[in-house]
């Protein structure tokens, strides 16, 4: 059952996918209206979801579930996955790639792979400050507050040198 992002609690669980490049004005039309076709779909054992997704920098999708309407389960889930697994399908794109990381340089959005964001920390072309995306964060909260943050506040601080 899709509801307005704005709609779900802060602590609604997220799902961050991260395409390997960004999506162009057609693209975000379409991956806007079949993921709200999705997610009116999405059930738990028969029971409807109460989700929503939102598209940030035409690069990042993420999927949201309000869990106090009704928890997910592994199948829903797995579900979601092959959602995303057409939408990469379709667009020829990659959106689960975890090896990829991403970082703002003003306000050019930057995707290398893990090993290339390694050797710019050494060679301190990314720095404690380098703004970077933690796509680990798991709550509507998490996701608005602490996604887009200093290297040093995020798990790429053991990067750094």
């Amino acid at each position: 059952m899709f509801t307005e992002y704005k709609n779900l609690p802060n602590n609604s669980r997220v799902w961050i996918y991260q395409s390997d490049r960004e999506f162009t004005a057609n693209e975000v039309e379409l991956i806007s209206a079949k993921a709200k076709e999705f997610i009116n779909q999405w059930t738990r054992h028969g029971d409807d979801l109460k989700g929503s997704f939102t598209i940030k920098y035409n690069q990042f999708l993420v999927l949201a579930v309000d869990e106090s309407f009704n928890d997910v389960s592994g199948c829903s889930i797995d579900s979601s996955v092959r959602f995303i697994q057409g939408l990469e399908n379709e667009l020829k794109l990659d959106l689960m790639d975890k090896m990829n990381i991403t970082f703002k340089d003003n306000d050019t959005i930057n995707l290398v792979k893990l090993s290339d964001f390694q050797k710019f920390a050494k060679e301190q072309k990314v720095t404690s400050e380098t703004i970077v995306f933690n796509n680990m964060v798991s709550t509507k909260e998490d996701f608005e507050n602490n996604w887009e943050i200093p290297a040093k506040e995020s798990w790429h601080k053991r990067f750094l040198v």
